[in-house]
């Protein structure tokens, strides 16, 4: 794979390589490294006026928004990676955030309050160009992580090898501003793979690609697995890979994928870990392997105490990462000397090192002295098959300290709160069953399917009054 890419000279010389092969599928190579020279040219100039620009890519068309990345690379601009569909409110945090020089993205919200060419916000260490991906967490606060080439690199390389593949071939659903959806791009970019980008709007409006699926990976979050399997599981069954990520996939769903034959890999990674960083293959999904599967060759993954001891097999504790694709910081602010990155995650390890998620540590309920955690309520609930979606929080409470609260769509609009009481009496001990319960018609889900958890609280609060 072709990784050290980081001049302008060497990255056209690559791309220019790139044009004799038709590696964009449905779109002309030679046209994108014209783009990339395009945008080179207007970069270039601003470089020669600013060291280190802070340029915003809002590019709609997602041609544009990778000729522009590359671009941004070349000309040593530090890159900032935006959702063009951020409201108001999002644009004016990113722009007291980052104060950038420059937007690349036509028709966008620029607050009123806001110039260009002023004085950039410093990052603690500018030295390097930098790559800045959005996080969004369940907060709704965006944030961006700080990678360069290099961490975006050891991502690919560490993928490559847990996969035995020299070439990744992506078909490409998912946002290009988000880590799932650029680090597509990323792996075929760097180990000349082919590229098939089409948006999850218009597979769902019935538009196709006409190739070979089965030498193609595909990420997908777990509502879009949902959708697909429902409407299309004999196409989905023939991709090499069926990657899947974003937000915990609940159980019904897996088996329904195990049933259709999915070659589904299950992965858990984040933005901060530019992806992937342990992933369950297919045919160990096949064969009922319920964990999330092995950790990739580059990175560790340690469980610890709350006193940051490493602990043993089958002992639940923090999820700590240490990795080559591991980010340098939150942007403005690069850590010095990171070398591990503790998660906010509970999971262990078994003794033939797949690793088991559990839940986060700050979604853990304290109910009368005892710890519950949503993902093994939420998973009993969605085993009685009476709802489609559900989501557990804690709510405060005066004598418990906490109580469990389940917020579901029910699959009937007549099925009672006493039904499902019912269907889990026997499922999970008593005090991790819901006090509450609060119907709802949808629950409240980002594009990548993670929960809103403030939403979800304002809505527990609205009907009960808490």
């Amino acid at each position: 794979m072709h990784g050290n890419l980081l001049t302008p000279e060497h990255l056209l010389e690559y791309l220019k390589q790139r044009t004799k092969e038709d590696w964009l599928i449905g779109y002309d190579s030679q046209n994108f490294y014209l783009l990339v020279e395009q945008f080179l040219i207007q970069l270039t100039q601003l470089s020669k006026e600013k060291k280190s620009p802070n340029i915003l890519i809002a590019e709609e068309d997602p041609y544009q928004f990778l000729a522009a990345l590359l671009a941004a690379v070349a000309a040593n601009c530090h890159v900032f990676l935006c959702n063009r569909d951020w409201q108001q409110q999002e644009w004016q945090q990113v722009f007291d955030l980052v104060q950038p020089n420059s937007i690349l993205g036509k028709s966008l919200f620029i607050p009123s309050s806001s110039s260009l060419n002023l004085h950039k916000r410093q990052m603690t260490d500018d030295r390097g160009q930098k790559i800045m991906i959005p996080t969004g967490g369940s907060s709704g606060k965006i944030r961006f992580t700080i990678h360069t080439w290099e961490t975006l690199t050891a991502s690919v390389k560490g993928f490559c090898q847990y996969f035995n593949i020299d070439s990744v071939n992506s078909f490409c659903i998912l946002p290009l501003y988000h880590v799932s959806g650029l680090m597509q791009f990323i792996r075929s970019f760097l180990t000349k793979g082919n590229l098939a980008i089409l948006p999850y709007k218009a597979l769902r409006a019935g538009e196709k690609v006409n190739i070979n699926f089965s030498d193609f990976f595909i990420s997908l979050v777990p509502t879009q697995l949902q959708f697909l399997l429902r409407s299309q599981p004999d196409w989905l069954s023939q991709f090499y890979t069926v990657l899947l990520g974003g937000a915990p996939a609940w159980q019904s769903l897996l088996e329904t994928a195990r049933k259709y034959r999915i070659k589904l890999a299950p992965t858990y990674g984040m933005t901060e870990t530019a992806s992937q960083i342990v992933t369950l293959k297919p045919e160990a999904f096949l064969s009922d392997n319920h964990s999330s599967g092995q950790v990739l060759p580059h990175a560790k993954v340690t469980i610890c105490s709350d006193c940051n001891e490493r602990l043993e097999p089958k002992q639940t504790g923090i999820i700590t990462v240490e990795a080559e694709s591991l980010f340098l910081g939150y942007y403005p602010e690069i850590a010095r000397d990171r070398k591990s990155f503790q998660t906010d995650d509970l999971g262990y390890f078994d003794e033939k090192g797949n690793l088991y998620i559990i839940g986060r540590s700050s979604q853990k309920i304290i109910t009368g002295g005892e710890n519950v955690f949503p993902k093994e309520v939420e998973a009993a609930i969605l085993a009685t098959q009476l709802v489609t979606d559900v989501a557990v929080i804690g709510l405060s409470d005066c004598q418990w300290g906490q109580v469990v609260t389940a917020i579901y769509v029910p699959k009937q609009k007549s099925l009672s709160s006493k039904e499902l009481k019912i269907a889990i009496a026997d499922k999970i001990a008593k005090f991790k069953q819901p006090k509450y319960w609060i119907p709802v018609e949808n629950i409240p889900r980002n594009q990548q399917g993670k929960v809103n958890y403030q939403q979800l609280q304002q809505i527990a609060t609205n009907q009960l009054g808490h």
